[in-house]
């Protein structure tokens, strides 16, 4: 690995862990400071709460009014409609397995900034949450009846994207083509995917794109072409060591 290649892997772990919002979470502080398992637990100044919902315990939850940043487990139609009412919320965090099948009620989250899905398994629209006014990372792990990218075609307030797969059943992308222009974007996260149309290329469209987080979707010669037209973007697969 060349010195130029080293400065890449260390820019990259930091763009990561930076737009997935890692630097801002220490898991073992919230596990033991902030998880739940009763939202009768949750103090009423909480401004973090983490809840997987069992039964019902989840109710009243959209009465705390003082959270901020929400991970919640296991998310049903129910619970979503609770979480709906924490107009204040400005992260949420749904883990797996999340079985709502309406994304509407979402949209009273007016501050909304951040929002993360895993397994997503029911939901088939994803069009309401470019109507979120203050969301700019979206993350969606799973996607299983998610057709194509081409719902996010008018994103442009969006400055973070991740569409990936599971870690045993990667998300066939038919092509990248919807997020051509996108004028926010700075990163696009893809690990575990494929693509269909083996083409990059539209991401050489959006103005801003600063890191790139992909499976090796495409041909080399297509990564090439990327980076020869966006040199300061950070990817991976632009190292030479990478394709040995």
């Amino acid at each position: 690995m060349t010195d130029r290649d080293a400065v890449t892997v260390d820019q990259g772990h930091v763009l990561n862990n930076k737009v997935r919002g890692h630097v801002e979470r220490d898991w073992e502080d919230w596990r033991t400071n902030h998880f739940f398992g009763e939202t009768a637990d949750i103090p009423l100044t909480a401004t973090r709460a983490w809840i997987a919902r069992a039964k019902l315990n989840y109710r009243g939850v959209g009465r705390r009014t003082a959270l901020r940043h929400l991970i919640a487990t296991n998310v049903d139609q129910f619970f979503l409609d609770e979480i709906s009412q924490l107009d204040e919320l400005e992260r949420l965090e749904l883990e797996w397995p999340m079985v709502a099948d309406n994304l509407a009620p979402l949209l009273g989250l007016r501050r909304l900034r951040f929002l993360s899905l895993d397994s997503p398994r029911k939901i088939t629209d994803f069009t309401p949450l470019l109507q979120l006014p203050a969301l700019r990372t979206l993350l969606i792990t799973n996607p299983k009846r998610m057709a194509s990218l081409d719902w996010l075609r008018d994103a442009h307030h969006l400055e973070v994207i991740g569409i990936e797969g599971g870690m045993w059943s990667p998300y066939k992308i038919p092509s990248l083509k919807p997020l051509a222009g996108l004028r926010s974007l700075r990163a696009f996260l893809g690990v575990s995917t494929t693509l269909a149309d083996k083409q990059l290329m539209p991401l050489a469209d959006c103005p801003n794109l600063e890191f790139l987080k992909i499976a090796r979707v495409a041909p080399r010669e297509q990564f090439e072409r990327l980076h020869a037209v966006k040199p300061n973007l950070v990817c991976t697969w632009f190292r030479s060591d990478m394709w040995r």
